[in-house]
Parts: C-alpha cells; structure tokens; sequence
C-alpha cells in the first residue's frame, strides 16, 4: 500500500473522524496529510502536527467505511510512526474518544499505550454531544509511543 502526502485531504474523510469543523479548520492548516488511495479516491488518510519539542500528533486517521477492517488504519499508523521518527522526533501521540473502544484497541496493538484522559474534552471543545456505540463520548483518551 503506497501513502503519499497531500495537499487535498477528503474532507468527507476528516469529518468521518472529527465530527467538529472548527477542530479540523485548527488543525488542518497546520499539519500534513497523508493519504492512501483507490484509482483516484482517497480510501484512508492521516494528519501529523508537531505539538510540542520532540512530539508530533497524529490528529486525524481515518478510513472509508467500505474500505475499514482491510488494514488500511494499520498502515497508515505505521507509516505516522515511521515518518515521525524520521523527522527526529521522540514521542508520538494520538488520542480518541472515551467510547470508541476499537480505536483504541487499534492503537493499543500498534504499540501505543495509554498515557492520560482528557476530562470532559468533547463537553467542553464541541457544540454538541457525541455519541459512538450509543454512549457519550465524554472523555479523550490519550496514548503514545516512545520512537527511540
């Protein structure tokens, strides 16, 4: 699977993930997207930002629904992971939903591990309540990964 960068993400995509324009207008401008494509169609992409001294975020990673559970997410975490530490950095961080218990089942097996919760983050960052697998996602669960 080739991951190229770009500078057209599929929004479709990005909202996919981050269900607030106001987050993805922060972030986007930004960080670099990078995208894995069928034909021409943008199946799976992600955005890395530099947060802090030595660490980047991937802020956004998704797949299109038809396309999820062929190891594209995979992927493309890999590859975040990969293009991180060759850009030097020594910590990488990633965080989801306090309900989406697959993400971070996801991340968890990419070798990241939890580092922290965001209390109330969705409460206090977005308009209106989310909810996945019929329960508010309140909480923002923080993960990382040591690139040494």
């Amino acid at each position: 699977m080739e991951i190229h960068k770009t500078d057209t993400p599929s929004r479709e995509l990005l909202l996919l993930a981050d269900e607030s324009e106001a987050s993805v207008a922060d972030y986007i401008g930004r960080g670099t997207c990078y995208a894995t494509y069928d034909d021409r169609r943008i199946v799976g992409q992600y955005v890395l930002i530099h947060t802090r001294p030595f660490t980047a975020e991937v802020v956004n990673i998704a797949v299109a629904p038809d396309r999820q559970r062929q190891g594209i997410a995979t992927a493309l975490l890999a590859h975040a992971v990969d293009t991180a530490r060759r850009a030097g950095f020594r910590l990488l961080e990633i965080g989801t939903g306090d309900c989406g218990l697959g993400q971070i089942a996801l991340y968890e097996r990419c070798g990241f591990v939890r580092c922290g919760i965001d209390e109330d983050y969705f409460r206090k960052h977005y308009p209106a309540p989310i909810f996945e697998n019929g329960l508010e996602c309140r909480h923002m669960v923080r993960l990382r990964m040591e690139l040494r």
